[in-house]
């Protein structure tokens, strides 16, 4: 790990600065030595090399242009200025060698773009005050190409919002006719209570924060004379939206990982200080301070850097196998967003407030709109997202894993494919995976046909094949969630369904225990390592746990003829654990109808899951439905309404 960036406390203005310095230095140091050669011999992304090096010189000026804003000045930053500028002078300038070139369709050089506009809003001494006449008419022109090119009807929309907006500032030529297209289409994305798609697709994850509020934030800041009532709606929508993101993040600060884009690390709290930028207080400002703060020191902790300080694609750690298509050696830089508070003068009362930790107002939290139900437990550290129905039509890399897996956890993650064959190799964590017996080739939720959300819990169907339904009920029990499945089948399956993937070393740890309950067990006898094993009905029964350092998983069958087996899955499908444990059920399903029931426990400590151990949710079903009962309350399905209800512990 680089050291040197680790041991920053991030507690003050000062820190933060220091950080993006830093930060700023390596990119520069990396990108700025032999020009595209610092991308030749990487990995490759969709786009060239020359592009990925643009990518990888530009993306820092999202955290060198709140430096300038800021009024931060230092020899070094005069001469990172100046490295920047002359990079920038030189890339528009058609007669120069390092000209960044025309753009080509939907080119990645259009999100590049963005950073440039934000510096002519933000810090035009930077980027455009010292320039001569002609390089700033070829910067201008060069950005106008914007308004020539194909955009997708997603967080793209923004891109010549920002990129007009930063030339009519300048003084330069810009389209308003775009500016204004550009604006109705973002509209077109927006679902109500503060939530947009990004694009017309059922997807809503971190795009939702670190792009469209946070371009939007930008424009309500910096547009109020001009367009004042779109500006109060965008504040207004960021306000709203809040309220459902704070609950993305755990006391520690670590966020939930789910969805596509993960390299981009702690872009995920760039929302929090765009909030403050453009002055919106929806929580008090030490409560906004704690989690954009607390969420950049959880990140700079960990083994994420190379050798010259520069991010890695991965997550957690190094890992291209998680990684987008779109994903080069530079990309991870957007992860600079984060640093927009930096713009804030020192007296602004961010900065001045105290560091607070998360509002509790409950365990649960209903999101409809991404189709979740956010559980947050342990003291505020472990943040539990049941979902269902999401879906990215264009299909990033390891779409299902990323959007349709049952649970995510900050604790435990999630795992992508290592493989197309077998259950290892494809690592199916939080999933109820099917395959044609003796076939091996296993299909999971991939795109949902329906999707109800309440309080009670989600339910989805979908099939992953023509002639084979799948009903699933997931409903949430504070550190237990329970699943409940319907299959209606034109085939034989076999069916494995995993609980969380648990972090381990490799040389023995975690301790694992996977193995069939019967009789003793299934009465309310002691189970594993004195563990009750209570909820266990049927002598068929099965269950499945592991434990380590990192946190205690288990599943536990409560319908269907199911075994439980501790999986080792391939090393690096984890974004969080480069070797994971998984417990999982196993079991053969014949033609016709098949129910399934399990209850699934994550807890970060050992003492929470002896104390959950004690309490199994309770399951039930009869020809009207289904109900499950935790801690004395009840939730039922009913078949004949389809709906959800509650019950003070009666049968269905």
């Amino acid at each position: 790990m680089y050291k040197k960036t680790g041991d920053n406390p991030v507690e003050t203005r000062e820190d933060l600065q220091a950080l993006a310095r830093e930060m700023i230095g390596a990119a520069a140091g990396r990108f700025g030595r032999g020009g595209i050669s610092a991308c030749e011999g990487e990995h490759g992304a969709k786009y060239s090399h020359k592009t990925a090096w643009i990518e990888g010189l530009l993306r820092p000026l999202f955290g060198l242009v709140p430096l300038c804003a800021g009024g931060f000045e230092s020899s070094l930053d005069s001469g990172a200025q100046a490295f920047f500028r002359e990079r920038i002078k030189a890339g528009t300038d058609p007669d120069s060698d390092e000209y960044w070139g025309e753009l080509e369709g939907k080119d990645q050089k259009i999100v590049e773009m963005a950073s440039l506009g934000i510096g002519l809003v933000m810090a035009p001494e930077l980027v455009w005050e010292p320039l001569d006449e002609e390089s700033r008419e070829n910067l201008a022109r060069w950005l106008r190409k914007v308004n020539e090119a194909p955009l997708a009807a997603n967080n793209w929309l923004f891109f010549p919002v920002i990129v007009n907006i930063g030339l009519k500032k300048a003084g330069a030529s810009y389209s308003q006719e775009i500016l204004e297209k550009a604006l109705e289409g973002i509209e077109k994305n927006y679902l109500g209570d503060g939530w947009y798609s990004d694009g017309p697709s059922p997807q809503r994850d971190y795009y939702v924060a670190f792009a469209m509020h946070f371009y939007g934030l930008i424009y309500a800041a910096v547009m109020e004379e001009e367009d004042p009532a779109r500006c109060r709606l965008y504040k207004e929508r960021a306000a709203l939206f809040a309220g459902d993101f704070i609950w993305w993040f755990g006391a520690e600060g670590d966020g939930l990982p789910f969805g596509r884009s993960l390299t981009y690390r702690f872009a995920m709290s760039a929302f929090w200080g765009a909030l403050a930028w453009a002055g919106v207080e929806v929580f008090p400002w030490g409560v906004i301070k704690g989690l954009l703060l607390r969420n950049i020191r959880w990140w700079i902790r960990q083994p994420v850097w190379d050798g010259d300080g520069v991010l890695t694609v991965g997550y957690r750690y190094p890992n291209l196998k998680m990684a987008e298509f779109y994903n080069a050696p530079g990309s991870p830089a957007w992860a600079m967003k984060a640093f927009l508070a930096l713009a804030l003068p020192e007296s602004h009362p961010f900065w001045s407030a105290v560091e607070e930790e998360l509002p509790e107002p409950g365990r649960v939290s209903v999101q409809k709109h991404p189709f979740m139900i956010v559980m947050r437990g342990e003291g505020g550290r472990h943040v539990q997202a049941l979902t269902s129905g999401q879906y990215a039509r264009f299909e990033p890399t390891f779409m299902s894993a990323k959007y349709e897996k049952f649970a995510y956890s900050n604790v435990f993650g999630f795992s992508v494919p290592g493989g197309e064959y077998g259950y290892d190799q494809g690592a199916f964590d939080s999933m109820l995976a099917l395959c044609e017996r003796g076939d091996g080739l296993y299909r999971v939720r991939r795109n949902c046909l329906q999707v109800k959300v309440s309080r009670e819990g989600i339910y989805s169907l979908w099939k992953p094949w023509e002639d084979v339904t799948v009903e699933t009920w997931l409903i949430p029990w504070g550190s237990w969630h329970v699943r409940v499945h319907r299959v209606v089948s034109a085939r034989t399956l076999t069916g494995g369904e995993g609980a969380y993937a648990v972090g381990w070393d490799g040389s023995g740890y975690p301790e694992t225990e996977g193995r069939r309950v019967s009789g003793a067990a299934a009465e309310g006898g002691t189970g594993v390592s004195g563990a009750p094993a209570a909820g266990l009905e049927e002598s068929d029964d099965a269950m499945a746990r592991a434990w380590h350092t990192l946190g205690c998983t288990a599943i536990v069958n409560l319908e269907g003829r199911r075994r439980g087996q501790v999986v080792l899955p391939h090393p690096n499908t984890n974004v969080l654990y480069s070797r994971t444990k998984l417990p999982c059920l196993m079991g053969d399903m014949e033609e016709g109808e098949t129910w399934l029931a399990c209850a699934v426990l994550g807890t970060r400590t050992w003492d929470e899951a002896v104390r959950e151990w004690s309490r199994t949710p309770v399951y039930s079903r009869d020809s009207h439905g289904f109900s499950v009962s935790y801690g004395g309350e009840t939730t039922c399905w009913r078949s004949d309404t389809e709906e959800w209800g509650r019950d003070s512990g009666k049968d269905v």
